[in-house]
Formats: structure tokens, sequence, C-alpha cells
């Protein structure tokens, strides 16, 4: 345990020290010392409420049904023994009373909100790292697991632990359970196309009819692309193919050492446009619908503009998933990107190199702390059992590199000086970029509660992308959650709104919330863009682009190390 805490401590100091906290710090201390009273006011208020506490505890038992009342509110304190036993009921509120508290002086504090956004996430991982549940002397179901198993448990925990120390991870699923072409990526198709940077896979037909102009999918360089064709059950691949489109889907490359010099303008060449190219030649359609889903999304707009400039747009309509074009605010990554940190990883990493996945794994799990670090510390080592087998866990657990060049300047451009909604703000492939030339038929998507692409900012890029065919959807959920949504479960909802006013918050307002999937809306949406329909292909590829391999195809299935 301390060895696997040791290295993620190494891993944020190092992380955390290209940032200006010793400055956010001082600018905090100095934001208090010009607030006395609001600061004094927030002390008396938390003695108070500590003292209230004490006298709470010490007068009375609680009843059952307040028991369960504070059960719901915290899952990590969902034991009864938190509430029932004084001594875990003390930790349990003194710990949520000291985490209100030092929100309270964040939020509080007369500061810049760049500087206040640092703070922030500074003192959650500090609450997150010090609740009683991480640690085995201070947490009731701990203690009751090593009594009850003879100390098994602790045993166990300690196997869990140097296993994952070996695979410089902390495991969230059984990943013993997937295998990539047997139970998951399991839609049946083929790679027709590749090149040092992709695979490009189109999927076999289940439809007598197809329609004429397909879909090419373009998903994150930072995850396998996957993601979107899970298990049948959850795959939107399927779903798609299922509903008579032709659809080809990137599957970029782990990158290694031979990769290392790739820049953003690669991506976009031989990448998203030449998918779109090959696509367009296989099926021998005018024009093709493409499909961006996080960063793939940007490097789609990215590129969409770039064949504006060049007058060679071949795309009929566009859709973004999860997309961030507006850079304004970044959400949380945000909070890890300022001027000092992006010149030093230019300084390693600009001329060439990789960013390990193991980092980006880190730095995600971080963001959601709650959810995808300290559950599994406390379950897997100090309670010894095994994860559960959980499809998108597995995949969020199967890291990718990146490589340094691509990497530093989309930091740089992106999310620091935030140029790419600035006409020619950014010259990608030799030609100046201008997200209003592109003039497509969009359809955004976001997720409400989406801690990576705030949905109110990709709610801008119904402006940047201003259209008459442009439609914008917010679902429930997160990042990953909101946009893998079968409609077959009907699970969750979506809110929907013929009227695109400037402000996210007056969308909101006047928009209908509806149950169930936003997949349907989707499709109802794109079927206007198929192009007609013809006899679905007997065979995939071409003479010119023969097929090379099943899918998901041997690129998907390389390890980052």
């Amino acid at each position: 345990m301390a060895q696997l805490l040791e290295q993620m401590r190494a891993h944020w100091s190092g992380l955390l020290a290209q940032l200006p906290w010793a400055e956010d710090a001082q600018a905090w201390a100095q934001a208090w010392q010009a607030q006395p009273q609001t600061f004094a006011d927030l002390q008396a208020q938390y003695a108070a409420q500590y003292l209230a506490l004490w006298q709470d505890l010490g007068s009375r038992k609680k009843t059952s049904a307040e028991v369960d009342s504070l059960e719901s509110k915290d899952k990590r304190f969902r034991d009864p023994q938190w509430q029932r036993d004084p001594y875990y009921a003390y930790l349990h509120h003194a710990y949520q009373l000291g985490a209100q508290h030092l929100e309270a002086l964040v939020n509080a504090a007369d500061l810049p909100e760049p500087t206040r956004a640092r703070l922030r996430f500074a003192v959650s991982q500090w609450i997150h790292a010090t609740s009683p549940s991480n640690f085995a002397a201070t947490n009731p179901e701990v203690l009751r697991a090593a009594r009850e198993s003879s100390g098994e448990s602790l045993t166990r925990g300690l196997t869990n632990l140097l296993s994952d120390l070996a695979h410089r991870r902390i495991t969230q699923t059984d990943a013993q359970a997937f295998t990539l072409g047997q139970n998951l990526a399991t839609t049946p198709g083929a790679v027709v196309f590749e090149n040092a940077l992709m695979q490009l896979i189109q999927y076999t037909p289940t439809t007598a009819q197809v329609g004429r102009q397909p879909l090419v999918m373009v998903p994150p360089c930072i995850n396998k692309f996957y993601i979107l064709d899970l298990q049948p059950e959850n795959s939107l691949v399927r779903y798609v193919v299922e509903a008579g489109h032709t659809v080809f889907v990137v599957s970029w490359k782990n990158p290694k050492e031979s990769e290392s010099h790739l820049h953003w303008d690669h991506y976009l060449e031989e990448g998203v446009i030449r998918a779109l190219h090959v696509a367009r030649d296989i099926t021998r359609a005018r024009q093709v619908n493409a499909l961006g889903f996080c960063v793939g999304g940007t490097m789609l707009a990215a590129a969409l503009a770039v064949m504006a400039a060049r007058q060679a747009s071949m795309v009929a309509s566009a859709t973004y998933l999860t997309t961030l074009l507006d850079f304004s605010d970044s959400g949380q990554l945000g909070c890890l990107i300022d001027e000092q940190s992006v010149r030093l990883r230019e300084q390693q990493l600009g001329a060439g190199g990789l960013l390990p996945g193991s980092d980006l794994a880190m730095v995600f799990s971080a963001l959601r702390a709650n959810d995808l670090v300290w559950p599994y510390v406390v379950n897997n080592y100090l309670k010894g059992e095994t994860p559960p087998a959980f499809d998108l866990l597995y995949w969020n657990a199967d890291s990718t590199n990146l490589p340094g060049p691509m990497y530093c300047w989309y930091v740089r451009n992106m999310y620091l000086e935030n140029r790419l909604r600035l006409p020619g703000g950014v010259t990608n492939c030799g030609v100046p970029v201008d997200l209003s030339r592109v003039g497509l038929p969009s359809f955004i998507f976001a997720a409400h509660d989406d801690h990576i692409v705030p949905w109110k900012s990709a709610y801008a890029s119904v402006q940047l992308l201003g259209h008459a065919q442009t439609q914008f959807v917010l679902g429930a959920a997160g990042h990953v959650a909101g946009v893998i949504n079968p409609a077959a479960k009907a699970k969750r909802h979506y809110w929907v709104s013929p009227r695109y006013p400037a402000s996210a918050d007056a969308w909101l307002n006047q928009a209908t919330q509806h149950a169930g999937s936003w997949w349907p809306v989707w499709m109802e949406w794109l079927a206007q863009f198929k192009g007609g329909e013809r006899a679905a292909p007997k065979t995939l590829g071409n003479k010119a682009h023969p097929v090379i391999e099943p899918a998901p195809g041997r690129y998907v299935k390389e390890s980052w190390q």
C-alpha cells in the first residue's frame, strides 16, 4: 500500500509542481487577510457546527430512519456502523464538516476564477484522499472483513496490491473477463485501410438496403475506438449499422517511438481527412457523413475547416459528441494547464517523444477520484476483493500514448490559448482554420454532468457552427455514460429545443425534457443525410482498398507499454 501511494504521490507531485500552486496558496492567504470578517464568520460557523456535532453524538442514538437518510448522501459511508457506532459516526461527520469548511474557504475568497478553480481542484484532491474510509484503522467495513476472514482479506489485498504495482495501475475491473473481438468490439467488419497512424474499419451491413452516403466515426485518439462498440447491447456502431447506414470507424494506432514525432496536422491529414476520402472511394458516394467524439470531434471540426479552406469539402453532415471547440471553460482539465506547465511539456516533448498512457490514465482517474481511485484502493487492497467485470471500466483502463509534438500543440492552442474558435486563429495543414466556413448541418450532443467537456462549453459550438439544420441535444449523465446510452434500455433522459439563444442557461430553461436515450433523436436527424438508398454491398472494401484483416484489427490490441 505504501509503495502504491508513494507512486501516486510522486506522479502527482511531478504534475502539480508544474503549476503555480505556491502562488495560488499565497494569493489565497492574502485574500483572507483582506477579508478578516468573512474569515471570522466562517470559522465561527465551523466551530458552532463542530460543537453541535459533539452534542448530538453524545446526547442520543440515531433512529433507523435517520441512519437510512444519512446513508443515502455518501456511498462511502453507507454501512450502518458509520452512523450507529459513536466513534465511526464522529469520524464520518467530522470529516464531512471539515470538507465543507475547506470548500467554503475557497469559494468565499476574493480570487480570480482561474486561481480559485486550481485551488478548488487541489482542495478536492486532499478531501478525497483523507476520507476515513480510505484507511484500515478507521474503516469499520475493512476491520469487520479482516475479523470475519481471519485476516485472509488483508492477505488477498496485499496480493492485489503487488499485482497492481507490477502493472503500474489500479485495477478497476476483472481484466480477464474481456477479450477484444470475442466479447468486446464484436460487430462484424474488416480493416480496409491502414497507415502509420490509423486503421479504417468498415462494418458488414445487416440490412438489405443501406444509405448511399456512409458515416465515418472519429473516436478520441487518447482512448481506444471500441468505446463505440463495446458489447452488442450497448454498441453505438451496431445500432447505426442496424439502422441501415454503412459505417466506418477510425482505429488510432497506439503510438510507439516510431510515431513519437507526429504532429496535430498528421492526425488531421493522414487520420481524419484520409479516412473520409477512403470511405467515399469505397462507397462511390458523392458525400459522406462524419462523427467525432471528444477530441475526435475537435479534430473533425479542424479537418472540415481545412477542407473548406481548400474548397474540397465532401461531407454532408457532422455529428459532435461531447466535443470542445470553444475552450473558454475547459472544465477540471483546465485547472491542470497553464503557461508554465505547457512550456515545460514543450521542452520535454515538443520536438519528439511520447506522453505515456499511464500519465493520461492517472490524470483522468484523478478527475473523478471518488469514483475511479479510492473505491478501488479500499475494495481491492483493504478488503481484498476482486472488482467485477465492467466493460466500460475495462476500456477506461486500456490506455494509449500520445506523440509529444501533437500533444503539446493541442494543449497550447486549444486549452491554453483557445485559438480554434477564432477565424484564422490556427493554421493546420498549411491553411488558416475558420470554423464559420465549414457550413454543414451539425448535430451536437453534450452531457449534463460531463466533467471533461462542460455542457455549456459544448453548447457554444452551436454559435461557432451555426447552420439552419444544426441541432443541439443535452443528455443526462457524464462524459462517457451520457454518450453510451443504448436506446433499447430506455434509461436516463435528454433535453431538446428548436430555439437556440446565445446563453446555454436560457436554452435549458426553455428546453423540453424527454425520458430515454438520445440515440433515436440522432438517428432520425442523420436519416436526412443518407443520400437515398442502394443495395447493401456483398463484400467490404474495393479493389483499391481490399480487406486487410477482420475487425477489430491489430492496432486496437496494441498496449501503451
